[in-house]
């Protein structure tokens, strides 16, 4: 998190502790100079390919805020969705015989490829970085706890258990996850951003 997110939870009297539950390393790929079309489902893919100087006719992504990083970056965006299985609806929908360069993670979700298996648009999946979990075991008990992604799920829950703790999630999938590892009350985010998970976080702690 960021100073001013933490000074959310500051603001509202209360206390956070964060870590990097998952570690990420940028891989060496190789792509044409220019591509008709990206797709992005995370914000770490959106800086792999940026930090290559690859031009993107039309960006495809998930998340304000990967729209927002690439289009900082000069990039196109004709399409932002909350979430890949969204966004891979959108594409189907509305392009054929076109050509589709998706830039990826080794752990993404199968959403984006299997939307294009029997179909007329072609796939080139690149794996751009490479995300380790980051697990960390903490003996204290928590009154809530944030998570951004499926990957920070499997990570805590390595070494720790959830028990009953309220837990608030980014969005649908990561609350997936989640729900393999815990039975109490599971809180999802009004937008797949930070700070709306910060502002359910609080809303629901302060009304118990």
């Amino acid at each position: 998190m960021t100073k001013t997110q933490k000074e959310l939870f500051n603001d509202s009297g209360m206390d956070v502790l964060d870590y990097d539950a998952i570690s990420i390393e940028f891989l060496d790929f190789d792509a044409p100079q220019f591509v008709k079309n990206g797709i992005f489902t995370s914000q770490n893919a959106a800086r792999s390919v940026l930090g290559k100087n690859i031009q993107i006719s039309n960006a495809f992504c998930v998340g304000e805020k990967t729209k927002q990083l690439l289009e900082e970056n000069g990039q196109n965006v004709v399409k932002m969705s909350e979430y890949a299985s969204e966004l891979a609806i959108f594409i189907q929908n509305n392009y054929q015989n076109e050509e589709f360069y998706f830039f990826c993670g080794n752990r993404r979700k199968e959403e984006i490829p299997y939307s294009f298996k029997n179909l007329k648009n072609t796939l080139f999946e690149l794996k751009t970085y490479k995300s380790e979990l980051n697990s960390m075991k903490f003996d204290q008990k928590w009154d809530g706890i944030l998570f951004f992604s499926p990957s920070g799920v499997q990570s805590f829950t390595t070494k720790n258990s959830l028990g009953t703790t309220p837990v608030f999630c980014v969005g649908n999938t990561t609350a997936e996850e989640a729900k393999l590892h815990i039975k109490s009350p599971i809180y999802i985010a009004d937008d797949t951003t930070i700070e709306s998970v910060i502002k359910k976080a609080i809303n629901t702690l302060n009304n118990d």
